[in-house]
């Protein structure tokens, strides 16, 4: 019988632990407990989610921080109905509720902090993209225009799509499509980043 304390408590990833992903605004503000309805379903889609893709992006660019993780059937469902900017808990692409039996998905929205300091200054959201497109095993992004956050999501299958709220909005890449740029001009983009995995911790 999981305590919502000890589910808070499980270690997702060498970084990461399941309590990193379940603040709210939502729940604190309005009081909807974020409880998970099957605790075990979560924190198993919760580790692909670090090991594949939050853990890689933390060992290149440092910490990086989370600004929504993992959301109950309910939580989410009551931010929806109430206009807080939470998809249908029902919306194939809906990646915060990690516990739906039928769907198998883990998604958070995150900031590179490394990033948004350059993207302040000028630099092209797309040349996060591409990065994480040639690095990680990605299924979907969608970019914002407030400091470059990004939802990034974890699927068994992945789609591999692109999409964004800042200029140029919509689709850069659709599932099945090939890349418009060439591996040498998005190289090109993204010479300057750190190199993948780079950072070294004390063993």
């Amino acid at each position: 019988m999981w305590s919502l304390e000890t589910f808070g408590r499980v270690r997702l990833s060498p970084h990461f632990y399941m309590r990193d992903f379940m603040f709210s605004e939502i729940s604190g503000f309005h009081g909807i407990p974020n409880v998970p309805d099957e605790p075990d379903l979560a924190i198993a889609r919760g580790r692909m989610l670090c090991t594949k893709l939050l853990d890689p992006l933390q060992e290149t660019f440092g910490r990086i921080a989370v600004r929504s993780g993992y959301r109950s059937a309910a939580l989410n469902t009551y931010g929806n109905e109430n206009k807080l900017n939470c998809a249908r808990s029902d919306n194939p692409i809906e990646c915060h509720i990690w516990d739906i039996p039928q769907t198998p998905v883990a998604g958070a929205s995150l900031v590179i902090p490394w990033f948004a300091d350059r993207y302040a200054e000028g630099r092209d959201w797309r040349d996060l993209a591409w990065w994480v497109h040639d690095h990680l095993p990605y299924s979907e992004m969608w970019f914002f225009p407030k400091l470059a956050a990004f939802n990034l999501v974890w699927r068994p299958e992945p789609q591999r799509t692109i999409s964004s709220y800042i200029a140029p909005r919509g689709m850069l890449l659709r599932a099945g499509e090939a890349p418009g740029e060439t591996p040498e001009q998005r190289r090109a983009r993204y010479g300057d980043f750190p190199p993948f995995r780079g950072i070294r911790y004390p063993e």
